[in-house]
């Protein structure tokens, strides 16, 4: 069974959704805030946090032009400089240390998504145990083939990406040595409509690439992220704020920590609830198979009277006839006498 193990927690179809915060820039410039986050992921349950590790100059330059701005009806960043968001919405590199740092004390799995080169050297060096690559930079394939070098599971999100530019990250990552690889769905739009999230291409994406699949979800609320484990995720990677009304860049599509805390218990519900592929009672349904329907003398009768919907009656429990067998022996006559109560069986008409 495919899997991957990500600082010793195993990521599969046999163990509960692998459940991924990511702070991204909901810090809003504070440290302390991020901090505060890091407390906020580790009390709602979820397994992993998540950073992105970037500069604003490794990431873009410091440019204007058509090019270098966000659309004018970007729902949230419109005609904003790229230069400029990223200045506002990364995450200083001294600030990892105290973060990953705080997350491993307090259980969390802490990991980041490097945009370059120098991002990996950071995070090698501060011992991440794993590597997310985001979905615009899935077509970086020097930049895969870096991270999965390191012999780190790596996680790939396919965000905006054809069958082939996934096809080819996947052949890099593996070709460069990855030989735990996970691939997450993503509608790479912020928020993303839950419309447009294409979740029945999960058994797809599974099939192309061979790997894990999750879900990178943008969506209000949690319904597409558990629809996702129904069709075979076993990783869930949400952002997460304290304040959806002024908590950072990335608030707006972010969830609240008791939305988390929800989405940690109900993934796990639902992946509970996928069972086995098989039609039956379950073993918790035996004593139930006792209370079903059958037929049963309803009225003290004699021997030699006549069976009627008067004198038996299909209710529970079990222990009669089946009901259906009411036309067979309705007209016939008892065979001795029965008082209320008493199952109907062939040996009694």
């Amino acid at each position: 069974m495919t899997s991957l193990s990500i600082a010793g927690r195993r990521v599969g179809p046999d163990r509960p959704p692998f459940v991924v915060a990511e702070m991204s820039g909901n810090h809003d410039g504070s440290l302390e805030r991020a901090l505060a986050i890091v407390e906020a992921v580790a009390a709602s349950g979820a397994h992993a946090l998540k950073l992105q590790t970037y500069r604003p100059d490794t990431i873009t330059v410091d440019a204007d032009g058509p090019a270098f701005r966000l659309g004018g009806g970007h729902e949230l960043w419109g005609g904003e400089r790229l230069y400029d968001l990223y200045l506002r919405a990364h995450t200083p590199w001294e600030w990892h240390e105290p973060i990953f740092a705080r997350a491993r004390e307090l259980g969390l799995v802490a990991f980041s998504s490097p945009f370059d080169p120098t991002a990996i050297e950071l995070l090698e060096k501060l011992g991440a145990p794993a590597y997310k690559i985001a979905s615009s930079e899935l077509v970086d394939l020097p930049l895969i083939r870096l991270a999965a070098a390191t012999g780190k599971p790596l996680i790939l999100s396919t965000g905006m990406a054809t069958a082939g530019e996934i096809d080819a990250a996947v052949r890099a990552a593996r070709d460069a040595g990855c030989a735990e690889l996970a691939v997450l769905s993503c509608t790479a739009s912020y928020p993303a409509s839950p419309a447009e999230s294409d979740l029945r291409g999960l058994p797809l994406l599974a099939g192309l690439t061979g790997a894990v699949v999750g879900v990178s979800d943008h969506t209000p609320g949690i319904g597409a992220s558990l629809a996702a484990v129904a069709l075979g995720a076993c990783l869930i990677e949400r952002h997460v704020t304290l304040d959806p009304a002024g908590g950072g860049v990335d608030a707006a599509f972010s969830l609240e920590p008791a939305e988390l805390a929800a989405l940690v218990v109900e993934s796990e519900r639902a992946w509970q609830a996928l069972g086995e592929a098989r039609i039956g009672p379950s073993p918790s349904e035996r004593e139930g198979l006792r209370f079903r329907r059958s037929l049963h003398v309803v009225a003290d009768v004699r021997a030699g009277e006549e069976v009627t919907g008067r004198n038996v009656r299909s209710i529970r429990p079990a222990g009669g006839l089946p009901p259906a067998a009411m036309t067979d022996v309705a007209g016939r006559r008892f065979t001795r006498d029965a008082a209320a109560g008493t199952p109907l069986t062939w040996d009694l008409v």
